[in-house]
Formats: C-alpha cells, structure tokens, sequence
C-alpha cells in the first residue's frame, strides 16, 4: 500500500457521472444544467479550476472509491445560467472522507499513482504487443464492416498513457471494467488485462471475417 502523506491529500469537489470512468489526459466535455452543479462549477472556477469525476453505479446509486481530477479548459456560460465545459484527466485519486453533501458532494482525496516498474524493458515489449492487438482489432472491424476505421496518429507512446488511452475507448457497456482498470496501480497488469481483452476480441472478429470471406465466396460463385 501507498503511505499517504499530508501534501497527497486534499479536498475536492466531486461531480458523480452515470457509468462514466474519466481516465488520465483524456477530454470530457460536460453541459452543468443542475442547480448544485452550478454552484460547484462557480466554486471551482473561483479556485483552481479542478474537481473529481466519480463513476456513479446505475444500479446501487453509489460512487466509486477512485475517480479522476478535471481540469476545466474551457467553459461558456448562457444567459439561462447552463454552461458547457471542457475538462481533462489528470490525477487519479481515492477517497478517504466525504466531507460535505450540500450544496454539491465534496471529499477529502488523496492522489494515487502507478508502482514503479522494476524491468522497463518488458513493459515496452509488453505494450508493443497490445498495441499490436488494438491494430489488428480496427483493421478486422473495418474488414467486417466494410469500412475505413484508422487509429490516431498521436497514440501515446508511454506504456501507461497508452494504457489509459486504451481503457478509455473500451467499447460497449464497459464502466466495470474501466473502472477496474482505473483502480490498478500496476502498469503491467493493466496492460496484460488489456491484451487478453484486446485478443479475445481480436479471435472473434477474425472468425466472423472468415465465415464473411465464405460466405461472399460462395455468393459470388453462384453468381
């Protein structure tokens, strides 16, 4: 376990999102319509311009014990007083307290980080494999639907930005796994959890790509 020291620990303002996990340098544009909210975003701009992100269960109603600091970097109000923000990831933390339900939710957080990897070198090996998965995963989706689907070009290049990038963009109803890959702290089992995934998918599509090739074949051969 991380110690927590004094200078790790603060408090925040918290905005708890249905089945939405913020991950690191990631952007989350967001519309404050809610009163409290309001007040909150007023809060916050008033101060350091930063607030938690917390997954709120759909089903227990409850928030998630680790979320993800925004940083608003841009935000237009209207006369009605709803504003559209745009925020990025930053820290992750956990929460240690809630400290205020009303106007808005506040807690006393305290930052978390990955472990420090003993062999670099295995890491990058690693993250080269899963990014060879993630390619080969677009490349049989774009086969499958006929389509052009590319990666960006900008993909990070750091194993664990590229390991939040990668959680970030998990398709389908995926806010338990997300949030379970933003509560590791170990780089390499992120990233091994995002492998297996990445390769299940990966061995399906290219069985429904080949049952299409079959299929087409034959088509073609009656015609």
């Amino acid at each position: 376990m991380v110690p927590v020291t004094e200078l790790s620990v603060r408090e925040l303002p918290l905005f708890p999102l249905p089945e939405v996990v913020l991950f690191p340098q990631e952007v989350l544009p967001l519309h404050i319509f809610e009163s409290r909210y309001r007040i909150m975003l007023q809060s916050v701009l008033d101060s350091d311009s930063r607030f938690g992100v917390v997954r709120l269960d759909a089903n227990s109603k409850k928030i998630a014990d680790v979320g993800c600091c925004a940083q608003i970097i841009k935000h237009q109000t209207s006369e009605d007083g709803r504003s559209n923000i745009v925020t990025i990831g930053q820290q992750r933390f956990r929460i240690l307290e809630i400290t205020r339900e009303a106007p808005f939710c506040t807690a006393l957080v305290t930052w978390i980080d990955d472990l420090p990897v003993n062999d670099q070198d295995d890491l990058y090996k690693l993250s080269e494999s899963v990014l060879g998965a993630l390619k080969d995963v677009v490349l049989l989706s774009g086969k499958l639907t006929d389509s052009q689907t590319s990666l960006p070009e900008n993909l990070p290049e750091i194993p664990r930005e590229l390991s939040f990038w990668i959680a970030s963009h998990l398709g389908g109803p995926a806010a338990d796994e997300q949030q379970q890959l933003l509560e590791m702290q170990d780089t390499t089992k992120r990233l091994e959890r995002e492998f297996q995934m990445l390769d299940n998918t990966r061995r399906q599509l290219a069985a429904r790509t080949a049952l299409k090739d079959t299929f087409s074949n034959a088509d073609q051969k009656n015609n």
